[in-house]
């Protein structure tokens, strides 16, 4: 069975998408099978592309782009294996959604997994520049190497192809 990540923000534009591509490709170069995805807390930006900005900085960096918006629905939560928050207010948000106690165990909030985060939110780069994108870039790669190890440790069959 394949292990199932998704990452959700608000409008599933920025953050979301950005750490969808980033978590893919590293997951991908370690040899793990584990699918990812990623989706909004609201639907406002649903069927749309990431954000311009997004799409810029993860080409900078070498990802991959290619995203069409969609928003979380509470019936997914028996779908994925870990649903990685981007802020304290999706966290709560999503956690709110979920119906069982092994449901919103599984929402986790993505600098969890940073032990040198000096805060558990990912900022919203939306109104902000290039500069915001590139941070938020840096802060979703700081935080692979422990999502990585949690995604091992969670599920010993996500070994090494």
């Amino acid at each position: 069975m394949v292990f199932r990540v998704t990452f959700v923000c608000t409008g599933n534009i920025c953050r979301s998408p950005m750490a969808e591509h980033i978590v893919r490709r590293w997951l991908a170069e370690e040899g793990l099978e584990v699918e990812v995805d990623s989706s909004g807390t609201h639907g406002w930006h649903a069927g749309n592309p990431a954000d311009r900005r997004t799409v810029a900085a993860l080409r900078r960096a070498g990802y991959t782009s290619a995203h069409a918006a969609r928003q979380f629905r509470p019936l997914w939560f028996d779908r994925y294996d870990l649903i990685i928050a981007l802020d304290r207010g999706h966290h709560r948000d999503l956690r709110s959604m979920a119906r069982t106690e092994p449901q919103r165990e599984k929402v986790r909030l993505l600098r969890e997994f940073d032990p040198s985060a000096d805060s558990l939110d990912v900022p919203d780069p939306y109104y902000g520049d290039r500069a915001d994108f590139e941070r938020v870039r840096a802060q979703i790669e700081a935080a692979i190497p422990g999502l990585i190890a949690a995604i091992r440790t969670q599920q010993p069959s996500a070994a090494p192809k």
